[in-house]
């Protein structure tokens, strides 16, 4: 069993480096905790974002409480839930008060406006990440898995043309894997 300040400070880490949210925390994640520390497996990881969407509240925090059960229970849920937001808390609060104080100055509009693409990158380099293991995953030892293929390209002409709501079409693609991976394979 890890030490419960390794959990902590993984997401602590984890935490003070993701600006721009939940998305963004995706590549961190994914390093600290899949590479770095090997706590949970590619595959998991993927699961872990799905499980993630569904659930009510921040991705991160989701992940956090998700890894943080799985490798030390309940204590180690709540340790990683609180490294997960004791950053951002810390952050938050010191940056209300700058920004109160000096929210006038047109060099602090700047330094916001020029974060926008950083945080555009983080969200794309999570999305490739995410695209490559639902279509390439390891059980299929670098095959591709057609079906997920044929899912996304429908879902994603679903959500363009016809802009329904994409928890509706996450839902029925959650019953369509189901489906074909418990009963088809």
């Amino acid at each position: 069993m890890i030490a419960l300040w390794e959990l902590f400070f993984s997401y602590f880490k984890i935490g003070i480096f993701t600006f721009g949210g939940g998305y963004a925390a995706l590549p961190l994640i994914q390093e600290e905790i899949v590479q770095n520390r090997g706590w949970i497996t590619i595959q998991e990881f993927s699961d872990l974002l799905t499980i993630s969407q569904m659930t009510p509240g921040p991705i991160a925090i989701n992940a956090a409480t998700f890894v943080g059960a799985k490798v030390a229970g309940f204590p180690g849920a709540v340790i990683a839930t609180l490294g997960s937001i004791t950053p951002s808390l810390m952050i938050v609060l010191t940056l209300a008060y700058l920004y109160y104080k000096y929210k006038n100055l047109t060099e602090v509009q700047s330094v916001l406006n020029s974060l926008h693409p950083s945080i555009v990158a983080f969200i794309a380099s999570a999305g490739v990440t995410l695209v490559l293991a639902a279509t390439f995953p390891a059980d299929l030892k670098g095959g591709v898995d057609m079906f997920a293929v044929v899912v996304m390209a429908i879902g994603v002409y679903i959500l363009r043309k016809y802009k329904i709501d994409p928890i509706k079409y996450m839902v029925f693609s959650g019953i369509l894997g189901v489906l074909y991976y418990g009963v088809f394979v």
